[in-house]
């Protein structure tokens, strides 16, 4: 069987076992704050397990993308991998052990027909009831092994969550391919066993200090490796000897000329960078970004190692990308994430590997160099001090030193690295200023760290701007308190039970307005959402001030959203999904949102593109944008399964949570734009008005940024453009469209006076060098010219220097000028007198710092700059000490 075939073959037999067939999350965690990636199929499962959210059906099973850098060091060998995909079927309070076990043991004996000798199995120590169905099977006692905890208990994805007791069945490769130690059996790590499916009975949900108490309902969770059971099922011991590697390898060897299987240490090396490259190419396809921090970092240390590996298969150019592509070819009928970004992902991986390739020889030998070094000294570490150095200036990961110091039997101080990275941490944050809107109650992102409530605030705001409520809650801001009722001046936090109000989420921000009640008012300043569970909706929490009588919990009040200002960032917030289709019609399908604010002056779309975007592109893009808006477009929304959404091509936002339903904003029909959105919007596209693009630029590797504005703004925008054209046209007695050629004339004008200028003044400057030749002084023997002379360029300056010194022939010159309110120097010292140790940078330094400036140069000229233009004399006088004290 190869690998298409096994994955098909479970999925088939566990839909035919009444499980739903759920596709793979992306390897970035939607909705959990507790993971950086994807590490098991469970991941998707959590908030199920958990009872936060429904399940589409109490089974499930899945073939789901994974990502794991616990075993990194350990990429190469037969069996250890960063990415990989496993496969599972899971219940949600539905099955449990007993079907769990035998439908197992079916799956692998008859669907997979692994003969059952080959087969053994580990379960936790004192789980008799796994024991129980494992013989009940017709297994044998013999080869079901009891292992602790470390082995056969299986922990939260994450610092918390589901977990519980597993039973693992392993492969035997047989005795001829093990240690044939007494001992030898599963968990043994020599190479004779392989794990290919993990069954964990998730009985207990564990919180971040470690305490773990019983679920609601057991649930089943599942793991089986592809890759591993690939090499079973096709004869090798080695899963880059499976058929989802081999087309990798033969890429790789054909790129540098290796032959496979001739040289162990090669082999290595191209084993390595083969598994990185599938890695790298699903980290970026899944919206990861190589940065310094956080998944960004996991990135790029995997690529920077794969590219390591490369150097020492004899690969000195970027290459990498063309391997990418191969990972693509082999595994875009699967995943469709790859082929929808191959241009993003091929780019990002060259520009990256390019831009480790210019450093990367440098810093081998840095760290070679280090560790020749620390042997000679007797050292068997290298200092957490150099470390850093080498990741601060050459981007070398700490992880990539210590792999090149291990071949020489040294460690690394990493925790010296660690403290470094943490000074420059403290740096970093010593700028940063940060302030809360309701003290005490908030946390950074603005959500308020207390539960209002019990259940979700309804909102209405897509309807209606204005509607009726009670008053559920109400806190008051400075203490942080929940009260019964707020009098005027008070500064509160409310939630009624529905609301108009959009509270500030998904980049948009929160709506302002008022809330009235018959005993009093308030005005609300912002309005936000804070959720009170992993998933599902929240409360919506207006925050503002008490400006009339008083308000009570359970009053019956009218809650009315600011119009214009809701109809402004209505007008902005469409006006993103516009863009993202022209971003994607002009630049490419890469493009994704990677973030958005949008607020009623305007907004910001951060968006994945390598490039700058020149100047006719953002033409085209704002031309696209401005013609869909003229076509006055409908603009509708429905609410329909998040599969449907996507299967019909609604964009989803990277790192988004979403439920089993979502909302879709679609523009036109056949629409333009189709993106899964909860925020506000228009009716019709021509309810935007104008659309202006204000700014374009960089915000990191692979992340562009556009501002604009619409509508009002874009008016105001324009009138002012307009204003400024008549003001300049007027002073240049010129209509606005005889502006350009004006410009272009006065230009030319003011260069050919410019020039002018310069001639008269160095005119003028051969007059003041002869009038300067008399007001030489001798010190010590040698002829000194320390003089002031009018106004004038430092260039022009530096010519009657030369003129002087020509005429001279022997002579310290030093000549003081004002120039743009602050003094300049230019010192010259004829050849001879450098000879007799004077130094013309030497002299100019000291004198200009007379004048609070600084400057230097070479022996024979120098110049300089200072800031005091009062002090222009007093520096000039010290020219003849600093001779004298030399001579």
């Amino acid at each position: 069987m190869n690998s298409d075939e096994i994955r098909e073959t479970f999925l088939r037999f566990f839909e035919q076992k009444e499980h739903r067939i759920i596709p793979s999350s992306p390897l970035v965690p939607r909705g959990d704050p507790t993971l950086l990636l994807t590490t098991a199929g469970m991941v998707q499962i959590k908030p199920y397990f958990l009872g936060l959210a429904v399940p589409p059906s109490p089974r499930l099973a899945s073939c789901q993308k994974c990502f794991r850098m616990t075993d990194i060091n350990s990429v190469g060998d037969s069996k250890h991998l960063t990415f990989f995909e496993m496969l599972g079927n899971f219940s949600v309070g539905d099955y449990f052990k007993k079907e769990a076990i035998a439908w197992a043991w079916e799956f692998v004996t008859e669907s997979l027909k692994l003969r059952p000798e080959r087969l053994w199995v580990t379960i936790y120590l004192d789980d008799d009831e796994a024991f129980n169905y494992w013989w009940k099977t017709g297994f044998s006692e013999s080869r079901i092994v009891r292992l602790g905890e470390e082995d056969n208990f299986w922990g939260p994805a994450g610092d918390s969550g589901p977990c519980g007791p597993c039973s693992e069945i392993h492969y035997d490769f047989g005795k001829e391919t093990g240690c044939s130690k007494s001992g030898c059996g599963p968990g043994c790590d020599c190479g004779r066993f392989s794990e290919i499916w993990n069954l964990v009975f998730t009985q207990y949900n564990q919180d971040n200090d470690g305490k773990r108490t019983a679920l609601p309902k057991p649930n089943i969770d599942t793991g089986m490796g592809l890759e591993r059971v690939a090499a079973v099922m096709q004869g090798v011991s080695s899963v880059y000897d499976t058929d989802l590697f081999i087309p990798l390898r033969d890429k790789i060897c054909a790129l540098t000329g290796v032959k496979y299987g001739k040289d162990k240490t090669a082999d290595q090396s191209v084993r390595i960078v083969a598994e990185h490259s599938r890695g790298v190419t699903f980290l970026i396809a899944d919206g990861v970004l190589p940065s310094n921090e956080g998944r960004g970092y996991v990135l790029r240390r995997v690529l920077r190692r794969a590219c390591f590996f490369g150097r020492k298969l004899g690969i000195e150019n970027p290459f990498l990308s063309e391997v990418a592509e191969v990972v693509i070819n082999k595994m875009g009928h699967v995943y469709s994430e790859p082929v929808k970004n191959q241009n993003l992902i091929q780019e990002i991986v060259k520009a990256e590997e390019e831009k480790f390739t210019s450093t990367l020889d440098a810093g081998i030998n840095l760290v070679e160099k280090a560790v020749d070094e620390a042997v000679i000294q007797g050292r068997d570490h290298i200092a957490g001090e150099e470390v850093f150095k080498f990741w601060d200036t050459y981007g070398f990961h700490p992880e990539l030193t210590a792999e090149i110091a291990q071949v020489r039997g040294l460690t690394v101080d990493l925790e010296g690295f660690e403290a470094e990275m943490e000074k420059q941490r403290e740096r970093a944050r010593a700028g940063q200023k940060f302030s809360v809107t309701l003290t005490g109650a908030l946390t950074p992102k603005g959500e308020l760290k207390i539960k209002l409530i019990s259940k979700p605030t309804k909102f209405v705001g897509h309807k209606r701007l204005k509607s009726s409520s009670k008053v559920r809650r109400i806190l008051d801001q400075d203490s942080g308190h929940i009260i019964s009722s707020a009098s005027r001046g008070q500064k509160v936090a409310i939630v009624l039970e529905e609301t108009p109000f959009y509270g500030e989420m998904g980049g948009q921000v929160g709506d302002t307005g008022r809330i009235t009640a018959d005993s009093g008012q308030i005005d609300v300043t912002n309005t936000i959402w804070s959720p009170y569970g992993d998933l599902g909706e929240g409360a919506i929490i207006h925050l503002g001030q008490v400006v009339k009588g008083t308000i009570s919990e359970g009053d019956p009040v009218e809650a009315s959203v600011d119009l214009a200002r809701r109809f402004d960032i209505a007008r902005n917030h469409t006006a993103t999904h516009i863009l993202q289709a022209a971003l994607r019609q002009v630049l490419g399908s890469h493009v994704y949102q990677r973030g958005s604010q949008v607020h009623p002056e305007g907004f910001r779309f951060d968006f994945s593109h390598l490039t700058a975007i020149n100047k006719r592109q953002l033409n085209d893009i704002q031309h696209i944008v401005n013609e869909r808006i003229r076509d006055n477009l409908p603009v509708k929304s429905k609410v329909i399964p998040y599969k449907q959404a996507v299967d019909e091509g609604a964009i989803a936002l990277f790192e988004e949570k979403y439920g089993e339903t979502v909302r879709v904003m679609k523009i036109g029909e056949p629409p333009v734009s189709a993106e899964l959105c909860g925020g506000t919007h228009v009716k019709s596209t021509g309810e935007i008005g104008f659309f202006i693009i204000t700014g374009e630029s960089s915000i990191g590797t692979g992340l562009r940024r556009i501002e604009a504005i619409t509508g009002r703004k874009a008016e105001e925008f324009l009138l002012e453009c307009l204003l400024t054209l008549e003001n300049v046209a007027e002073e240049l007695r010129s209509s606005p469209s005889e502006i350009p050629d004006k410009v272009k004339a006065l230009t030319a004008e003011l260069a050919a006076e410019r020039k002018r200028s310069t001639s008269l003044e160095r005119e003028l400057s051969r007059y003041t060098v002869e009038s300067l030749l008399g007001k030489t002084e001798k010190v010590n023997g040698i002829t000194v010219l320390a003089a002031r002379v009018p106004f004038t360029s430092l260039p022009t300056l530096r010519e009657m220097g030369d003129l002087l010194r020509d005429r001279l022939k022997s002579a310290v010159i030093v000549l003081g000028t004002i120039h743009d309110g602050k003094p300049g120097f230019v010192a010259m010292v004829t050849p001879d007198l450098v000879n007799r140790g004077l130094h013309a940078g030497d002299i100019v330094k000291q004198i200009a710092a007379v004048t609070g400036g600084s400057g230097g140069g070479k022996a024979d000229m120098a110049q300089a700059g200072g800031k005091d233009k009062n002090k222009l004399d007093e520096a000039l006088e010290l020219v003849k000490h600093l001779v004298q004290e030399i001579n």
